[in-house]
């Protein structure tokens, strides 16, 4: 009996101890963030957490508390301390590993906090946004995640950091990169609308109702229709 009992013991540590890799968490935290699957992202953040030597999952458990502030909590408070979080750990990640899913999981927790501190700190934020983002489009120019976030950098900040011809370039370059990602569009739209092309504007948004959203933005991609449908109504006025 005392001999069952014990190989039940090691079984049961051996499950605990087992060791995911890379590429199956990534397909789980794929999965929960397109359908925003609360629990699930919760369960990836835990089985990531103590990571400390693959620069990969760390980037990964970064993101997995980005994402789930995003769109998980409603209390600003948590939601920026764990951007917090999220900024110290991937950071970590690239000096361990500097490639472009490191800097770019840096980048994106760089800048919702940003959104969350104020005028100086975010103009310090700024700095590090475009430094990771810049990092992570030089070791890949095809990442359409950072050509997106540096499209909307140039074309939402106030002067003169603003520019309008660079934010045209990186959004049409991550269009070219992935044009399955409709929120490129959506972006696209926004821009020739503040620009006050309405032509293209209304190709651009008319896009965003025509794909179907992006498997691993699925969510984000409805949401996207739906202002795009708004956006629509207002320009057609």
């Amino acid at each position: 009996m005392k001999k069952y009992t014990l190989i039940i013991s090691i079984l049961l540590i051996l499950v605990t101890l087992k060791a995911y890799s890379y590429e199956e968490l990534k397909q789980e935290f794929l999965h929960a963030n397109s359908y925003r699957i609360f629990d699930e992202m919760k369960n990836i953040i835990e089985k990531t957490a103590e990571e400390t030597k693959n620069a990969n999952i760390m980037a990964l458990n970064a993101e997995a508390m980005t994402e789930i502030a995003n769109w998980g909590y409603q209390e600003n408070e948590t939601r920026k301390e764990l951007y917090e979080k999220a900024v110290e750990k991937a950071k970590k990640a690239v000096e361990i590993e500097n490639n472009t899913y490191t800097n770019y999981v840096a980048g994106a927790a760089v800048g919702r906090l940003a959104q969350f501190s104020g005028i100086f700190e975010s103009m310090f934020l700024l700095g590090d946004f475009d430094k990771y983002f810049k990092q992570s489009i030089e070791c890949d120019c095809k990442n359409y995640g950072s050509l997106v976030a540096m499209g909307m950098r140039y074309r939402d900040t106030p002067w003169p950091m603003k520019n309008d011809k660079k934010a045209e370039e990186y959004l049409l370059k991550a269009l070219e990169a992935e044009p399955a990602y409709i929120n490129t569009y959506y972006e696209l739209g926004i821009f020739y609308k503040n620009k006050n092309d309405k032509e293209k504007a209304i190709k651009m948004f008319n896009k965003v109702i025509e794909l179907p959203p992006h498997e691993n933005w699925i969510i984000q991609g409805k949401e996207a229709k739906k202002m795009s449908k708004i956006e629509l109504e207002n320009l057609q006025k």
